[in-house]
């Protein structure tokens, strides 16, 4: 008869293995949710968390790179449920091309003057992606070689994916939030009542 692990014990996943030992050579935590590894390191070890994913780990593919402004106070839309930290969270996603593993890097910016190191020496593919977050997010890349816009006018202002930029559309239509759904009608029986 075999054993199996008691409802108590938490199942490993199969990811947590290579999970933690990334985190170790990167200096950072691991977490896996939903076949998906999450590294999080300090905003100052950025480049060399990269580095070290491509050449000691072997995470040679730069998928993609983009942020997320957590905020509060937001423009549009229902308020928060609770508080959070607010910070710019940023992402980036790079694979290996063995075994499919792919692991997602996350370090937390100020709201205020966001600005990290960029990785584009690291991973040439983060180019676009650095110069798309800057402007849609206000990030500052050091040491990127190209940090022009690329879908804003010069003179634009403001950085248009931050929750706190103001939509005209949603100031002229408010975001509906949540939405009242009515139960779809019964249908009518198609038994005859007269036979």
């Amino acid at each position: 008869m075999t054993s199996s692990p008691s409802d108590t014990e938490a199942a490993v996943h199969r990811l947590q293995e290579f999970a933690d030992s990334a985190a170790e050579a990167v200096g950072g935590e691991a977490e896996v949710q939903f076949d998906t590894i999450k590294l999080r390191v300090s905003a100052n070890r950025w480049v060399d968390a990269l580095t070290t994913a491509r050449d000691g780990l072997d995470l040679v593919f730069f998928s993609w790179l983009s942020a997320i402004d957590w905020a509060n106070d937001v423009e549009a839309g229902d308020p928060l449920k609770e508080e959070i930290e607010e910070r710019i969270e940023l992402l980036c996603t790079v694979c290996d091309l063995r075994e499919g593993r792919r692991v997602t890097f996350s370090t937390d910016l100020p709201t205020e003057k966001p600005s990290v190191a960029s990785i584009v020496e690291v991973y040439v593919g983060a180019n676009w992606h650095e110069r798309e977050a800057a402007e849609m997010f206000g990030i500052t890349f050091e040491g990127h070689p190209d940090p022009g816009p690329l879908y804003l006018p010069e003179a634009f202002l403001g950085n248009p994916l931050k929750k706190s930029y103001p939509l005209l559309s949603r100031e002229v239509k408010p975001w509906p939030g949540t939405v009242e759904v009515e139960a779809m009608p019964e249908k009518p029986s198609t038994e005859n009542p007269e036979a």
